[in-house]
């Protein structure tokens, strides 16, 4: 009897533990929002923490990326927008252990806020969440979210060495994502580097950019990037 009042002590003490731990994350670690140091001079940063998953220049109607056999998927198709122009398309995905917060991968005004629906229900990002663990190409195999699930699309409108330029930047949310936060409406003004959303839990955010021959992509498939601090184009 002794025995098992010891193990049922040991086993609730064990299950405070993991529910307090659960707890701190879920509530408090969770919404942890570390300063950053956005880079000055012409360069478009990071939205988002996390892994890069893809990154292609590309017109906009041509497939960015193959998801699983017989299912491509189009810029276009991403953004939900029928865009135009050669467009740089650069994912990241947000595991459910990283910053969440969305920062402004340049300085210009807000033209366009757009909220899509999920097409049936937001899928798990199970899949990719494991591809970026373990290092395993192509990081968006199976990964049917990519179109399918419910998003927010903001485009910004600045400039990139005198030239006007766009950039989309596409929040993502997953199958256990709680809401998607926008701090900011149209016609509005944001800085480079500066908050203006984020989702919640596991998500993916992706940055598309109308593309010049005066722009270099600094990153690739599988690099670890920091929201207002990494520099994807220069």
């Amino acid at each position: 009897m002794e025995t098992f009042a010891r193990i049922t002590v040991a086993g609730l003490f064990i299950l405070g533990t993991c529910l307090g731990v659960f707890a701190y994350w879920r509530y408090a670690w969770f919404f942890r929002n570390p300063p950053r140091r956005t880079p000055t001079g012409p360069n478009v940063v990071s939205p988002a923490d996390g892994t890069v998953v893809y990154v292609e220049k590309i017109s906009p109607s041509r497939p960015v990326i193959c998801i699983k056999q017989g299912h491509s998927v189009s810029v276009n198709e991403i953004v939900k927008e029928d865009l135009e122009h050669t467009k740089v398309i650069i994912g990241v995905f947000m595991s459910p252990f990283d910053v969440h917060y969305n920062r402004a991968p340049i300085s210009g005004k807000i033209d366009l806020i757009r909220h899509h629906p999920a097409k049936r229900k937001n899928l798990h990002m199970g899949r990719m969440h494991l591809r970026t663990l373990f290092k395993r190409l192509p990081l968006y195999a199976n990964s049917l979210h990519i179109v399918e699930n419910e998003r927010t699309v903001t485009m910004i409108r600045g400039s990139f060495k005198e030239t006007p330029i766009a950039c989309y930047v596409v929040q993502i949310a997953g199958g256990s994502v709680s809401g998607i936060d926008q701090f900011f409406h149209e016609g509005q003004d944001l800085e480079k580097g500066e908050i203006f959303g984020m989702i919640r839990i596991g998500s993916q955010v992706d940055l598309v950019v109308t593309w010049n021959d005066s722009m270099k992509i600094l990153v690739n498939p599988g690099d670890r990037v920091r929201a207002g601090e990494t520099i994807f184009i220069a």
